[in-house]
C-alpha cells in the first residue's frame, strides 16, 4: 500500500526536512509540496491525495481554516511550532500533531499511525489506483485488472473492458497495487491470479487473453498461483 501525501509549509527549511523524512519511508509517496494553503487547495482539485503534512500558521489562510473549509478532506498530520493548536487539531480528528523541530523518530511514529489507519479502513476488495491518461486521472479498481504488460518505459494495464497505457515502470505499478493476488510470470508480465482461467504449459490463460511464463519465474509464480489449491486425481 502506498499513501499519497503532500507537504504544506511556508518555511523552506521545514519543508525540506519533511521531504527528506518522507523519502525514507517506503509506504509514503510524495505527490506534492506546497508553500501555502492556497496552493494546496489548488493541488487537491488536480489529483488524489490520501494524507497531508500540514503547517497551521501560514499566509493568506491557515491550515486550520483550510481544513475546516474542505467537505471531504484527506487525513491530516499537523506540523507546527505552536502547542496551543493541539486541542483544536484533535477536535478536528487529525491523525497526529507534530511540534517543530520534528525528529525523524517522531515523524516515523506519525507515519506508522497513518499506515495503520489506512490499512484498517480500506478493505482489500475496494483497493484502487489512479492513472493519468490523456491529461485525465482515471480510477481503476485493482480487482478489475486482468494483467499488466511492460513495454520499455510504459505499462499497459488491461482490464476486462479496456486498456490503459501509462508512463511508468512495472515495479512502480506493482508497488501501487500492493496485492498478493498479482503474480509476476515474466519480466514483462504480471497477472491477477483471480482472473486466471487456465494454465497450459508455459501459457497463462486469462479468458480470451494469454500471457507467457518465463523459465526462471515459472516455479515461483506457480507456487503463488496454486497456494495449495491443486487437486490431483
Amino acid at each position: 500500500m502506498k499513501i499519497r501525501c503532500v507537504i504544506t509549509d511556508d518555511e523552506p527549511v521545514a519543508r525540506k526536512g519533511i521531504v527528506s523524512y518522507v523519502e525514507k519511508v517506503d509506504f509514503l509517496e510524495l505527490v506534492g509540496v506546497c508553500e501555502d494553503a492556497v496552493s494546496l487547495s489548488n493541488l487537491l482539485r488536480q489529483q488524489p491525495v490520501d494524507l497531508i503534512f500540514l503547517d497551521i500558521e501560514m499566509p493568506y489562510i491557515t491550515g486550520l481554516e483550510l481544513l475546516q473549509s474542505l467537505p471531504q478532506p484527506p487525513q491530516i498530520i499537523f506540523i507546527t511550532a505552536y502547542e496551543q493548536y493541539a486541542i483544536k487539531g484533535y477536535e478536528l480528528q487529525v491523525l497526529d500533531y507534530l511540534l517543530k523541530p520534528v525528529s525523524f523518530d517522531r515523524f516515523l511514529r506519525a507515519a506508522n499511525r497513518a499506515f495503520e489507519h489506512f490499512r484498517k479502513t480500506i478493505p482489500p476488495d475496494s483497493a484502487y489506483i489512479f492513472v493519468k491518461t490523456n491529461e485525465k486521472l482515471v480510477k481503476i479498481f485493482c480487482e478489475d485488472i486482468v494483467y499488466l504488460e511492460a513495454m520499455e518505459n510504459y505499462v499497459n494495464i488491461y482490464t476486462d473492458s479496456t486498456r490503459h497505457i501509462i508512463h511508468a515502470t512495472l515495479k512502480s505499478v506493482i508497488d501501487s497495487i500492493n496485492s498478493n493476488d498479482f503474480v509476476q510470470t515474466h519480466k514483462s508480465f504480471v497477472v491477477n491470479s483471480k482472473k486466471i482461467t487456465g494454465i497450459d504449459g508455459n501459457i497463462v490463460e486469462l479468458g480470451k487473453a494469454t500471457v507467457p511464463f518465463s523459465r526462471g519465474m515459472k516455479d515461483t509464480a506457480m507456487e503463488k498461483i496454486l497456494q495449495n489449491r491443486l487437486l490431483k486425481k
